[in-house]
């Protein structure tokens, strides 16, 4: 659906931040891929436009 790497790449986000955010992420969608690829998407996208800041996005459930 989402070129995962691409957007990785481009959040300039550390490669062990992204790891932890992908496990939260997964964790949260482990039974449907597209949810999770989408909540991954969203989470990354709101850091980089400061509506989502690290200590938020690991401390609470994923954004709806």
């Amino acid at each position: 659906m989402f070129d995962l790497e691409k957007i990785k790449r481009e959040s300039g986000l550390p490669r062990d931040v992204l790891a932890r955010l992908e496990a939260k992420v997964k964790a949260e969608f482990r039974d449907d891929a597209m949810m999770f690829e989408l909540h991954f998407v969203r989470v990354i996208t709101a850091i980089k436009q400061g509506t989502l800041s690290l200590d938020q996005a690991f401390a609470e459930p994923v954004p709806a």
